[in-house]
């Protein structure tokens, strides 16, 4: 086995999870992440914790989704509210890894729209069970992810472990600076003004949020390896935003989105490419057309776009906007955010012709933090 996949491993249990003796562990393993998963197990195995295994497949998901619409004949299908069984699993664990890395990127490409709205709202307990674990997610190399990412197989091992094997408590306290400005601001601009695009010019609360240090550990309330970004909860958005970073959604290509925002709510939008997809997604529920999440990505071992979420909104010199659910660690106790089935990121390059601001005060300008080298004010 390579080393790396075992240095992955323990990343993700010691840092990232903080799994302890006695844990009680889900472990979610898709169909070529088999290496990934042995180790970790491994590793689970070494610190005492109890571990529970699950078959992560695509295809496998793809099959009952369209046996429910043959069963269905012709009409949307209907799914069992909250399914106990899964959501008391979640319910007893203390911690969920989920390791990606399928066969097929678009594995579900022919499923319908309608369908997976169903799903995803029928699955909504079992989801909030989950995200109660110190739940992580991470993905292992595989060839597939290497082709949609238009890289050679050992490239794109070489890229993977550059961004999940880091000094991540160094990326934390590089990070800090971003989190304190956000803390204390109430109010969050970001302009591009580009002549090959349609400019970006939108507002957002930010007052009574606190941003996430996402320092891939849920120490941090950060659930994602790799990570290295900073985000909060924004409500009260105006303006308008163009997303230029392609990506899927629900299998589907999208590129170019162009969203139009008045009273909080997106109220117009238009895709260069996926436009169904992007539709689907915001038909979803109330909460999907309005944001979750302002995320700032500053991994800069992340050096180009893959199309992968995970890695491209953690990229340095990007920001990203989230419609659907908030995250209740950017929350005050007892306050709800926006609530919604989905959360889907879009994300737009800053490296050129940006600014952010917070309270009137520019942070960041073509994607250089103004406690960096090179700022520009």
């Amino acid at each position: 086995m390579d080393e790396r996949v075992r240095e992955h491993a323990e990343v993700l249990v010691d840092w990232s999870a903080r799994v302890e003796a006695g844990d009680d562990v889900v472990v979610s393993v898709a169909e070529d992440a088999h290496d990934l998963g042995v180790a970790v197990a491994e590793a689970l195995g070494e610190r005492g914790a109890n571990v529970t295994t699950l078959y992560g497949s695509a295809e496998l998901s793809r099959a009952y989704l369209k046996g429910a619409e043959a069963g269905a004949d012709g009409d949307v299908p209907s799914f069992d509210d909250d399914p106990a069984v899964e959501r008391a699993l979640f319910e007893a664990a203390d911690a969920y890894l989920r390791i990606g890395g399928g066969r097929n990127t678009t594995a579900t490409a022919d499923v319908e729209s309608e369908t997976r709205q169903a799903y995803a709202k029928a699955r909504r307990g079992v989801r909030e069970a989950r995200m109660d674990t110190d739940w992580v997610s991470t993905v292992h190399p595989t060839r597939s992810l290497a082709q949609q990412a238009g890289m050679a197989y050992e490239e794109y091992q070489e890229f993977v472990y550059d961004a999940v094997l880091r000094d991540w408590e160094a990326l934390a306290d590089e990070m800090a600076a971003m989190k304190d400005a956000l803390d204390r601001g109430d109010e969050v601009r970001i302009v591009t003004e580009r002549d090959d695009a349609p400019d970006t010019d939108i507002t957002m609360s930010i007052a009574g949020r606190t941003a996430v240090n996402s320092a891939a550990s849920v120490a941090y309330d950060s659930h994602n390896l790799p990570s290295g970004e900073v985000f909060t909860a924004p409500y009260d958005t105006e303006g308008e935003a163009f997303f230029d970073v392609p990506m899927t959604i629900d299998a589907t290509r999208v590129r170019d989105v162009h969203l139009v925002f008045e009273d909080g709510e997106v109220v117009d939008f238009s895709a260069g490419a996926g436009e169904d997809a992007l539709a689907s997604v915001l038909d979803t529920d109330a909460g999907a057309r309005r944001l979750g999440e302002l995320g700032i990505g500053m991994n800069r071992g992340i050096d180009r776009f893959t199309d992968s979420i995970l890695f491209d909104e953690k990229m340095g010199d990007t920001i990203h906007l989230a419609v659907g659910r908030a995250y209740d660690a950017c929350l005050p106790e007892g306050e709800s955010g926006n609530d919604s089935a989905v959360h889907v990121d879009m994300i737009s390059d800053v490296s050129a012709d940006s600014r952010l601001e917070i309270d009137g005060e520019v942070v960041q300008r073509n994607g250089t933090f103004r406690w960096e080298d090179g700022f520009e004010g």
